[in-house]
């Protein structure tokens, strides 16, 4: 102690063959006054009063980066009378970095994170009817444009069910581009890919050319269109738009934080 539960049934992000990465449980009374960071041999540890976080593995919790640890301070930090776990995504993709539960190497990591590409959202279109195509078109089409102008292939777009013909070239060129990238941040990657159902948008908001209200915005446009055409469901729309929004800003800060090169100078938690 003290360290989250195994990952609840039917939560987090899938991995290959229907696996979920961890998850956090739902809440907890606060068991902690005070929170820290130090460094220790295999990175920068957070303290819970005086005991030191552990992930749900029981490996101690070591971060690499001073910032990533500050950032996983805050979170607990910022918790009041209850702990709530769902409100933890940088907690949670640490402890999935640390643990690895579905025992994947980079290689994997990477091809799976491409394969998105086959049934990315911005590459399906509709025909039907004209004024989402035309939504589509004139929102989708700048952002493929984009990605095919920075990584120099051919992405393209499709109205058949079968989707875009990617071609293999386009694929290796993104494999080739996500290996730059370390296992803590790739782990941060596929995060944002499941959030978004897009290895375009999540790229462009990683690469900063879109904002993450504008990459949320792109990945429901469907969903916005038939809400303002229909209507919706007082409160959950809000609510749906605002949980995809601070999962997708925090698996981008965490891809960020995760390739940090330099140490931040600051004090944790100053006042």
């Amino acid at each position: 102690l003290p360290r989250p539960p195994p990952a609840a049934a039917g939560s987090g992000p899938v991995g290959p063959c229907g696996r979920r990465a961890y998850a956090p449980p739902a809440e907890r009374k606060r068991f902690y006054q005070n929170v820290s960071i130090s460094q220790g041999e295999g990175g920068f540890e957070i303290n819970l009063d005086h005991r030191k976080l552990k992930t749900p593995q029981a490996k101690l919790f070591t971060v690499p980066s001073e910032a990533l640890a500050i950032a996983v301070a805050t979170e607990w930090d910022s918790q009041k009378d209850t702990i709530k776990f769902y409100t933890m995504h940088l907690t949670t993709l640490c402890n999935t970095a640390l643990d690895n539960p579905t025992q994947r190497n980079k290689t994997q990591l990477i091809r799976a994170a491409v394969k998105f590409l086959e049934t990315d959202t911005v590459c399906y279109r509709v025909e039907e009817p004209p004024a989402l195509a035309e939504l589509q078109k004139n929102e989708w089409d700048p952002v493929v444009a984009w990605a095919e102008k920075r990584y120099n292939v051919t992405i393209g777009s499709s109205t058949s069910i079968l989707g875009p013909n990617i071609p293999a070239s386009t694929k290796e060129t993104f494999v080739s581009h996500l290996a730059s990238y370390n296992m803590w941040a790739l782990q941060g990657i596929e995060f944002v890919i499941t959030q978004l159902k897009s290895l375009i948008l999540s790229m462009s908001l990683i690469d900063r050319h879109i904002t993450v209200e504008k990459a949320v915005l792109l990945s429901r446009l469907e969903e916005e269109y038939q809400i303002r055409r229909w209507g919706n469901v007082e409160w959950a729309h809000d609510y749906d738009l605002c949980e995809l929004r601070a999962r997708t800003a925090a698996g981008t800060l965490f891809v960020h934080l995760c390739s940090e090169s330099s140490t931040v100078k600051h004090k944790l938690l100053q006042d």
